[in-house]
């Protein structure tokens, strides 16, 4: 984002109540205790800069523009807030060592998975016969825009089955 010209630092100025607004209008948590309704207020003076900047006069309200910049900012930011708690909880050092040959071998053999898969893959029908099916093709290599080629669909509907197939796997073998 470029710096503000003084024309557009006294419009931010005079439309900084319009973040307060927003936040009271959009905001019903603040995204997993990460930001504070301060932090809410500068992600919001950022979005109202943006829609500054971005305006183009004759096109309508400008308040009404920039409502949904700041909208559309502080979701950004929420969403990402808690994308980013995940990532957090996943990265490398943070994950126990498991020593080479221990827990995962013991626990789950390669034999029982297939055979959890079988026992699941028996039961099903329909969609979820085809989740597997494609979940067997994607052990193999193929994408799921091959697998869609395939079956005459789209490579979301593979991966629709593919999701209905785990599902059922995980009630079948609980």
């Amino acid at each position: 984002m470029r710096p503000l010209t003084d024309v557009e630092k006294k419009r931010v100025e005079e439309n900084m109540a319009l973040v307060g607004q927003v936040i009271k209008d959009c905001v019903h948590r603040f995204g997993n205790g990460v930001y504070d309704y301060e932090d809410l207020k500068q992600i919001g003076y950022i979005g109202l800069c943006k829609a500054v900047q971005s305006d183009r006069p004759g096109r309508g309200a400008f308040s009404t523009y920039a409502y949904i910049i700041i909208r559309n900012e502080l979701y950004s930011a929420l969403e990402y807030s808690t994308r980013r708690s995940v990532e957090l909880a996943t990265a490398p050092e943070e994950l126990p060592y498991i020593e080479p040959g221990d827990a995962l071998e013991q626990r789950v053999s390669c034999g029982e998975l297939l055979e959890h898969l079988e026992q699941a893959e028996a039961s099903a029908s329909g969609v979820t016969a085809k989740g597997f099916q494609a979940i067997r093709l994607l052990a193999q290599g193929y994408t799921s825009r091959e697998i869609g080629e395939q079956f005459g669909v789209q490579a979301n509907h593979v991966t629709a089955w593919v999701a209905k197939a785990r599902k059922h796997m995980a009630t079948v073998t609980a």
